[in-house]
């Protein structure tokens, strides 16, 4: 991999991953941008002790460009974006819209394929490793900011979750506090190792899934795909390395090797369980959710979570790294809706039993 960090017109920061040692990267952003103001500052809910971002210059964000006008597909001539180069393989720069920015944090754009219309999944695995690549130094880089907690790397895909850039991309928060689910996974994590005499609830949790077998997805040699017992979305999934680590930082070179493969594979079986007449309905896919490249399946809107250790929290090397998958699609042409109970209270209701879900998750396999 070859890293290349060079400044936007406004002088925020962009930095190209190739997966070439020989690409040079000298390409100016010939845009006449001001520099970036924002109003962005952290607010905290003295009732329920969460922290919030106020951020009101987001209003002016870019809304559901059409496709000639893409901000994140590389720049021709006429037409400059984001991004000043002709091509590129993966790219990151500051949003410029930040949620977080200066002292409350960053936030920042990451690009995984010039490819407008492709998506994670259509990536190949060499692709998906030079991504992993990228939210590894990210983190790196990041963790090393004053004032950064918790780096968050993920990714919105689909209009359903409010998504309004189609190009393929995700987005990496650096938080200046430790968020509210993880606080609650440490609250757990230390009242666990109280109440057991010192075993880790990480460990605990992933090896009861893998002794019960009914909610595993996928099962490779140094990770293991489950939809958790108390799933709280229809279609859940989370994907553990099976050596227990904090962060990305520290995957060992088997893992990292095995991580594209597995988490493609994952994406693909999203895409597929709610295509064709044999979908978890029984029905066809219906409206909502956009065709695959090849039309022969709509993608599915999903969210994907990388968990990773708080920068200075106490228990660090008992957090485990993991990546959360959902999609708010219950069933073909309906969504998950977080009505009264969910919203007002946070209390979930999940239709889809995890281990029927588990279930339809292994027979969208692909063809070995």
């Amino acid at each position: 991999m070859k890293k290349t960090t060079t400044r936007l017109a406004d002088g925020r920061e962009l930095i190209y991953y190739d997966a070439r040692a020989d690409v040079v990267r000298d390409t100016v952003d010939r845009r006449p941008l001001a520099p970036v103001a924002t109003a962005a500052e952290i607010r905290h809910d003295r009732l329920l002790g969460d922290a919030v971002a106020i951020a009101s210059h987001r209003q002016a964000r870019t809304y559901h460009p059409p496709a000639d006008e893409c901000p994140l597909c590389p720049s021709v001539e006429g037409r400059l974006s984001e991004i000043p180069a002709a091509d590129y393989d993966v790219a990151v720069f500051e949003n410029r819209f930040p949620s977080l920015a200066g002292d409350h944090g960053r936030c920042e754009v990451v690009c995984f394929t010039s490819d407008h219309d492709a998506s994670f999944a259509d990536l190949t695995e060499e692709q998906a490793a030079l991504v992993l690549a990228a939210w590894t130094d990210r983190t790196a880089e990041l963790s090393q900011l004053p004032g950064v907690a918790q780096v968050f790397c993920f990714e919105n895909r689909g209009e359903e979750i409010g998504v309004t850039l189609g190009h393929p991309h995700g987005q990496i928060y650096a938080y200046p506090f430790v968020t509210p689910r993880t606080e609650r996974m440490l609250t757990s994590l230390a009242a666990h190792r109280e109440a057991t005499g010192g075993r880790n609830l990480f460990d605990d949790v992933l090896a009861d899934e893998r002794a019960d077998g009914r909610r595993v997805v996928l099962d490779g040699e140094h990770w293991v795909a489950f939809v958790p017992y108390a799933a709280h979305w229809p279609y859940e999934v989370h994907l553990y390395p099976k050596r227990r680590i904090p962060d990305l930082l520290a995957l060992d070179d088997a893992a990292r090797a095995e991580f594209p493969r597995v988490y493609l594979e994952l994406l693909r079986r999203f895409d597929r369980i709610f295509a064709g007449p044999d979908a978890a309905s029984g029905r066809d896919a219906g409206p909502g959710g956009a065709s695959g490249r090849d039309g022969s399946a709509p993608r599915t809107p999903y969210i994907a979570a990388w968990h990773q250790a708080p920068v200075r929290a106490e228990q660090r090397s008992a957090f485990a790294l993991h990546l959360e998958l959902f999609t708010i699609r219950r069933t073909s042409g309906k969504l998950k809706f977080l009505a009264g109970s969910e919203s007002g209270m946070n209390v979930f209701i999940n239709d889809v039993p995890p281990e029927a879900a588990a279930e339809r998750l292994r027979e969208v396999a692909s063809e070995q």
